[in-house]
């Protein structure tokens, strides 16, 4: 794909704001972007097997070509990667190449290379440069920006971490079309998650749009620019989440319960699904809650639907816990404060809101009438 000039969305942070490239061809002109903006540096590239086979040698070209030397560490592929475990084995993999604190962190991959590498990138020698290159829809408009980065534990997902933010995040929209349709429909999740929480107009753009999203060309690019933008003026707010960031976790707070429910299991169900199916979930929690209309919840989970996503916890294979071991899993989640439930409602498309305080009387009583097993019942009858 021949280059074009991509599109530069800033995260205002201050000293520490920093460019998210956005368009096609940026892998190979990668070097050349780092180089400029850390001249000297060397590498390390953290990347996983899968996107090291697709990718791995264009990005090493580009580097060497800037005269950037790389080591590179190659994990597994999967939501078990972001552990104790391999956190460790890219610690000491980044030690064992002698690279300083001035020297890169570049991680190669989606959202778990980019978390994991982040996390390794904050801690090791008490802080490194680090520069994200997401190659999966998800990490493009969601996990690559902001600096949230972090490890999953026995106990739940991402409950270890720090904020970290990258110096450069180069999205190329190219390398989403190697992208197998499944992960890139859990991405366009997280893509229609900003147009859900306060931009109506980008989510009915998307309901019209989406195909052509799905084909690529400028409307891909476009629409991971609006989300870049969605994010980075939140980030920009509040880059700790302690107000309007947590804004972004619509859908998270049910579909991280779901995540941690299937043990993780990628053949069941992956991060982006999990978001799917708990945006669904927050609008129909929010209509039974008299907060929203029930067709807005319905409008939610058509155009969940219309693009193959799973929208209710039936669309996920095999048995799940049941309502009081789902509530356990959200009580868990990090979202939690001093015991009472926050989660992200909504009063319309486009409307949401913190909700604090929430009964979890009321969160157990939906989870029971959403659960599969009372749906499977009341089929019976």
């Amino acid at each position: 794909m021949s280059q074009t000039e991509p599109v530069k969305v800033e995260v205002g942070l201050g000293d520490r704001a920093y460019d998210i490239l956005i368009g096609p061809g940026l892998l190979s002109g990668a070097g050349a972007e780092i180089a400029g903006r850390l001249p000297g540096t060397r590498a390390a590239i953290i990347t996983d097997e899968n996107v090291a086979a697709a990718h791995l040698e264009t990005l090493r070209f580009g580097l060497e070509k800037s005269g950037i030397q790389a080591a590179v560490i190659t994990l597994p592929a999967g939501e078990k990667t972001k552990s104790f475990a391999y956190l460790e084995e890219v610690v000491d993999g980044v030690l064992a190449a002698k690279l300083e604190r001035r020297d890169v962190v570049i991680a190669l991959g989606g959202g778990v290379i980019g978390d994991l590498a982040g996390f390794a990138a904050g801690i090791v020698r008490r802080g490194m440069n680090f520069v994200q290159v997401p190659t999966s829809l998800l990490a493009q408009v969601d996990s690559s920006v902001g600096g949230k980065t972090g490890i999953n534990s026995a106990r739940g997902k991402n409950l270890v971490g720090v904020f970290n933010q990258p110096k450069l995040v180069l999205a190329d929209t190219g390398v989403l079309d190697t992208l197998p349709i499944r992960e890139f429909r859990a991405g366009y999740a997280e893509l229609a998650k900003y147009g859900l929480i306060d931009r109506p107009g980008f989510f009915a753009w998307l309901e019209e749009n989406w195909q052509k999203v799905f084909a690529g060309g400028q409307e891909r690019t476009e629409a991971i620019a609006e989300a870049c933008r969605a994010k980075a003026d939140v980030v920009a707010r509040d880059e700790f989440e302690t107000g309007d960031r947590a804004l972004l976790n619509l859908g998270h707070t049910f579909g991280h319960a779901l995540e941690a429910a299937t043990n993780y299991d990628g053949t069941r169900l992956v991060h982006g699904e999990g978001v799917a199916i708990g945006m669904a979930l927050a609008h129909r929690f929010s209509a039974r809650l008299n907060l929203a209309s029930p067709d807005d919840a319905e409008r939610v989970e058509a155009h969940l639907r219309a693009v193959g996503l799973p929208w209710r916890m039936a669309d996920i294979s095999g048995d799940l816990p049941d309502a009081e071991a789902l509530l356990g899993f959200i009580t868990q989640d990090k979202k939690v404060s001093r015991g009472a439930l926050t989660f992200i409602l909504t009063r319309g498309v486009g409307q949401a809101f913190i909700a604090k305080d929430v009964p979890p009387s009321e969160v157990l009583a939906f989870l029971k009438a959403s659960h599969p097993e009372r749906l499977k019942m009341s089929h019976s009858r």
